[in-house]
């Protein structure tokens, strides 16, 4: 397989520093194309492969491209692509957010097969949580590269392109929901007379922990937070007050809202 990604910056980067750490490419099997010096510097250091550019010259090299752009880029280089490919078959993998799998398609030649991808920045850490969805022409094999690539950097799970949107404002969206929470749960250590330092280590394993126990234990978060939650202690006076001040209404909210964005960035 040859690689390249058209973006350079953290995801593109990172996914393609997953593929070569679990051996699925080499470096010199990899391009990567950014228009801005920094971003092809950075990318070339992290995974000692060539840079350039030009989307045309990565797309005649390339047999998959990992389109890696902000969502307003994204038809312009795939056109670019296209026209240098000049009739090769390319298999795009875009994490664009909000442009459909009809958009891509259309701005494809016909022997391009397109997936749809929206990984998250854990997979910074190899802890990433991707959703994909297949184009009219992607084929089986497709979806086991796009699998593949987005699972050796955290877990990829496919499904149809409707739930997308909401993938973004849930999973896309969300570590920064939860980089709130980690915040304000330091907050309140420190209001409580904990250092910043050791508040904000208490929060962030907190957080890992329980994720832990919800990935692992398989048992539903309502289940291990009630066997957290003695009667009449400290678990159910801070339960009462979030309850109150409408911390689940608020998240539930916020992935709305991410949702919403998503599908208007997708009519842009």
């Amino acid at each position: 397989m040859t690689l390249g990604t058209i973006g350079c910056g953290k995801m593109g980067t990172t996914l393609i520093g997953g593929a070569i750490r679990a051996g699925i490419v080499t470096p010199d099997q990899i391009i990567g194309c950014d228009p801005l010096p920094a971003a092809r510097e950075a990318f070339a250091e992290l995974t000692s492969a060539r840079t350039t550019t030009s989307p045309a010259e990565l797309a005649d090299a390339c047999e998959v491209i990992l389109l890696c752009t902000m969502p307003l880029q994204a038809a312009a280089a795939l056109r670019e692509a296209a026209h240098a490919a000049a009739g090769q078959p390319r298999l795009i993998i875009s994490i664009a957010a909000g442009i459909t799998l009809a958009t891509l398609e259309a701005a494809c030649p016909e022997n391009f097969r397109v997936v749809r991808a929206m990984p998250n920045t854990p997979a910074l850490v190899g802890k990433g949580a991707a959703a994909y969805c297949l184009g009219t022409r992607a084929t089986p094999a497709d979806a086991a590269t796009a699998g593949m690539l987005l699972g050796a950097v955290g877990i990829a799970m496919e499904m149809p392109e409707r739930f997308m949107n909401l993938v973004t404002g849930l999973s896309g969206s969300g570590p920064a929901y939860v980089y709130v929470v980690i915040e304000a749960l330091a907050d309140g250590g420190v209001l409580a007379g904990l250092t910043r330092a050791v508040a904000l280590r208490l929060a962030a394993q907190t957080v890992l922990g329980a994720a832990a126990m919800v990935l692992e234990t398989n048992e539903h978060p309502a289940v291990l937070k009630d066997k957290v939650t003695s009667p009449g202690g400290t678990t159910i006076a801070g339960l009462a007050e979030l309850e109150r001040l409408g911390l689940r209404s608020a998240l539930i909210a916020a992935v709305s809202a991410g949702a919403r964005r998503a599908e208007e960035l997708g009519h842009s």
